[in-house]
């Protein structure tokens, strides 16, 4: 499946309609509009997960890791992730407070790719979030010592378990505190670039590169 953007171009061999082009990229910041398009028709051809994301960091010895992570957020200035901040992830932003983002709509053919320097978000901002957040996942997020080892499912298990019964019960009333050692990241986006597929490898891409000055440097990229 192939869902279009922009103005109307001939229809080439492998039906894609339209092509991606640097005047897709528009408004303040030049990349949000067309992200958020491409969200919402990822969304709607029922990709799973269409809000998945690879996130690229890079540790304190220099090693980069990727993982897959939830978008929770998208506006200017950046996008939105959370996680324990003692996680592999949370040391590695630790030590060097960058990330890549990649979502990859294989099915449509398309790639979103973003760079930039990575922020905690307020408290406000978890809060809401963590509010959100069903009963069962609070108490599992609060249970877990994210990316420590442990000896096996049942112990894992019986950490949620006796979280649940600290805060009243997995069906209780009381509310589950957000844990100190998880929050809200915010990836504050100085790199944009889309990427559309078509025959022969003949690629369309588009980047938007934000300035010294605060302004956007937009540009076709060769496949």
């Amino acid at each position: 499946m192939r869902v279009g953007y922009g103005s109307p171009v001939t229809t080439g061999a492998d039906g894609v309609a339209q092509h991606l082009d640097v005047t897709w990229l528009t408004g303040a910041p030049p990349w949000l509009a067309l992200f958020q398009r491409w969200l919402a028709e990822a969304v709607a051809a029922r990709i799973p997960e269409p809000n998945a994301m690879v996130v690229g960091t890079v540790d304190a010895d220099g090693v980069p890791a990727t993982r897959t992570v939830l978008c929770k957020g998208a506006a200017a200035p950046g996008i939105t992730f959370f996680t324990g901040y003692e996680s592999a992830k949370g040391l590695a932003l630790a030590a060097h407070p960058v990330a890549s983002l990649t979502f990859p709509w294989i099915a449509l053919e398309r790639q979103v790719h973003f760079r930039g320097a990575v922020r905690k978000v307020g408290a406000d901002v978890t809060q809401a979030y963590w509010d959100s957040r069903p009963r069962g996942s609070q108490i599992s997020a609060y249970a877990s010592s994210q990316s420590r080892p442990i000896a096996g499912r049942a112990e894992l298990e019986e950490l949620a378990a006796a979280t649940a019964e600290r805060f009243g019960g997995v069906d209780g009333d009381e509310p589950v505190p957000v844990p100190p050692h998880w929050g809200g990241y915010l990836v504050d986006v100085a790199y944009a670039e889309f990427w559309q597929g078509r025959a022969d490898r003949l690629h369309n891409r588009v980047s938007a590169r934000r300035t010294a000055d605060g302004g956007w440097d937009l540009q076709r990229l060769q496949p």
